[in-house]
């Protein structure tokens, strides 16, 4: 080791929370928008192929609805590699991520109201063509937008910053919750009189969906103002190094050179463990407005709460699940987040059998999705950073697109799989609990064997003197 580098081993890494705090505005616009159209486009669609086909039971039409859920997500499957790879090779006066960023939320931010419309006129057609651009547009600044962060920060420090841009993410997807947003879905949908639909109501679904485009634009202009990615990048670029040789991988990583066995082999395991969380955690994402609506037969304004209540110990989890793995390892705490998640989904699937539906939402849903949001919150905090851990600083864009893959993959398998159980005999929505748990088991079972490598050799801030910040 030469005094260049014995230098950048013991160069003291501190997080820059003014500035990751501003590019999660990029993921704080991507899931406000996000937790509009998973909480309305599966019940447009359901009320659209019920009316398409004349069909009185919704489980009659969920294959269908599985499917164009699940063509969205092959979009993004295919969309987001290529959008990440072609950030890495950009350069521009104003960065390689910005202009994606730019051009896709812009974009989305236009397209986005009209879904509501295009429901509000029982077209069926024009609402599957608005979802598809929707989806491809928000693919494309997407992956620039979550490489952003690993762009500008140091490897050793990628699971606390990760955590700020999640937190930032739910506060977002927050937004149309505490607003009460969520509590118009279940009226509006519930007047069957097709009449209703024509005339006054139309603002109780179009609010939100212009209220999410408004804020995408937003918070994308602050993040395009406060942050000149090109300077920053300059200004860090010590530090980047630094971090390069503190990577909790087991071979370091040679730039422009293939990965080695041993760390292609821990990315596979990563993505493939991937796959399956996110089949469990959108399975339920996908369906539990139905689950609400057609098992429980309550009223969906209870998922404004269990929102709510999932989202405040999903922030926790973000909160801790960094200082956690600088203690334990990301591993170990990725896979603890995965054991309580596991917990939270066997304790459903119990209590769900064995206590019939009255039509009211049960209270025990609540301390369940609170388990289930700390656990996975454990998880995706530091699941991301292990995938970018893998590569150098010119392939982020690239490694970016591959973890999204995997997630998008499980996306567009899981809305349709779920759909065809429906059809079979004996499988309905109350058994949606136990389809979680048995891809959350494997999930757990496969991260298992992830190779867990800890090191210990940069200096990190912490407490009051890691908020002190140089700029």
């Amino acid at each position: 080791m030469n005094s260049t580098e014995t230098q950048e081993v013991g160069r003291t890494l501190k997080l820059n929370y003014k500035r990751t705090f501003i590019i999660g505005f990029a993921f704080f616009g991507i899931l406000l928008m996000w937790q509009v159209y998973d909480n309305y486009a599966s019940s447009f669609l359901s009320e659209l192929f019920m009316e398409t086909f004349n069909k009185t039971n919704p489980e009659d039409v969920q294959y269908l609805v599985g499917m164009m859920m699940a063509l969205d997500n092959l979009a993004a499957l295919i969309m987001m590699p290529i959008f990440g790879s072609l950030s890495d090779k950009t350069e521009t006066k104003i960065g390689k991520r910005m202009p994606y960023i730019l051009v896709g939320t812009f974009v989305c931010a236009v397209v986005f109201p009209f879904m509501p419309v295009a429901f509000h006129y029982h077209n069926l057609a024009a609402l599957i063509i608005l979802m598809a651009i929707t989806v491809f547009f928000a693919m494309m600044y997407r992956n620039p937008a979550v490489a952003l962060m690993p762009d500008l920060t140091p490897k050793p420090l990628r699971s606390k910053a990760n955590g700020i841009i999640n937190i930032m993410g739910y506060i977002g997807g927050a937004v149309p919750t505490l607003l009460g947003m969520f509590l118009v879905l279940s009226k509006y949908l519930g007047e069957k009189d097709p009449g209703s639909w024509q005339h006054g109501n139309i603002w109780v679904i179009e609010i939100p969906f212009l209220l999410a485009s408004v804020l995408m634009v937003a918070s994308v202009l602050l993040l395009f103002f406060l942050i000149k990615e090109n300077k920053v990048k300059e200004e860090i670029k010590d530090d980047l190094l630094a971090g390069e040789k503190e990577a909790e991988i087991e071979d370091s990583v040679e730039e422009d050179k293939p990965l080695s066995k041993a760390n292609k082999t821990m990315l596979i395991l990563i993505l493939v463990a991937e796959f399956f969380w996110f089949m469990a955690d959108n399975g339920i994402g996908t369906f539990m407005t139905n689950y609400t609506r057609y098992h429980l037969e309550a009223s969906t304004s209870s998922l404004s709460l269990n929102t709510i209540i999932s989202g405040l110990m999903s922030v926790v989890g973000f909160v801790f699940g960094g200082i956690i793995a600088s203690k334990i390892g990301r591993k170990w705490t990725l896979t603890a987040g995965l054991l309580l998640t596991l917990a939270a989904y066997a304790t459903w699937l119990v209590l769900g059998l064995t206590i019939a539906p009255n039509g009211k939402f049960p209270f025990y849903i609540y301390a369940i999705f609170a388990v289930k949001g700390f656990g996975m919150s454990l998880v995706h905090v530091n699941s991301f950073p292990m995938v970018v851990e893998l590569c150098n600083a010119k392939k982020i864009g690239r490694f970016t697109g591959l973890y999204y893959a995997s997630s998008m993959l499980a996306q567009t398998i899981t809305p349709t799989l779920i759909g065809l159980l429906l059809l079979t005999e004996g499988f309905g929505f109350g058994l949606l609990p136990l389809y979680a748990l048995a891809c959350t088991a494997v999930s757990a079972g496969i991260f298992f064997f992830v190779k867990s490598v800890k090191l210990n050799k940069t200096k990190i801030k912490v407490g009051l003197e890691a908020l002190d910040q140089d700029d």
